[in-house]
């Protein structure tokens, strides 16, 4: 009888492998986050909607060829676009005569660092700008790639921690990605400037996205 049911106990724990084998094979199951499930909701929609080719050749970028920052007068006089979103994106903002902040409290919206010094922070592309060309933006002619590069309207233009912004440079969310916490809204932000703008995505990034959108929820 102990036999039998040593055998039997063997044959259970074996199925139970196996199955566990194939939900972590089948990608419902993120070692790092526990169950990932699958993305769903606008941002997934809009994902779908993005035509998937391969980047293409960096020939004739610059960027100089996305003029940045520009004036925005609206955000009040002498202003550029850096100092637009600086003040938009703090809290507390004082500015001089010139739109220079000069105090003010900022989160980084990619380590959740809090920054107290304007000088630190960098005013990031959601998008980057090399990216962007890589997937588009080559074929268009510099005044769009101005509005892209000052865009204020999307959530393309962020304000973060100098070394986060370093980290990432011109990778995209197969390469490079914040804080899981933050994954929810990057991948959303990402996928909105690309549809808006009608830019494509690789199979990698695409996926990537698709991981980082079921953290969403």
């Amino acid at each position: 009888m102990a036999a039998k049911k040593s055998v039997w106990a063997s044959v259970v724990a074996a199925a139970l492998l196996g199955l566990m084998w194939v939900v972590f094979e089948s990608g419902f199951f993120d070692p790092q986050g526990g169950a990932a499930g699958s993305a769903t909701g606008p941002a997934a929609e809009q994902l779908a909607e993005l035509r998937v080719a391969q980047s293409v050749s960096m020939d004739g970028y610059s960027r100089e060829r996305f003029k940045h920052w520009i004036t925005k007068p609206e955000a009040g006089k002498n202003c550029n676009t850096r100092e637009a979103v600086l003040a938009r994106d703090g809290q507390n903002v004082r500015s001089n005569n010139a739109c220079e902040p000069t105090s003010g409290t900022w989160t980084s919206v990619y380590s959740g660092q809090q920054l107290t010094d304007p000088s630190a922070i960098d005013i990031d592309h959601m998008v980057p700008l090399a990216n962007a060309w890589r997937s588009g933006a080559n074929k268009w002619d510099d005044q769009r790639r101005e509005q892209f590069a000052n865009d204020m309207e999307l959530p393309q233009l962020v304000a973060v921690d100098a070394s986060s912004n370093r980290s990432k440079g011109d990778q995209d969310p197969s390469q490079w990605k914040p804080e899981r916490a933050n994954w929810c809204s990057y991948a959303t932000s990402w996928i909105t400037v690309k549809r808006s703008y009608d830019l494509t995505v690789t199979e990698p990034e695409k996926k990537a996205l698709q991981e980082m959108l079921a953290t969403c929820g």
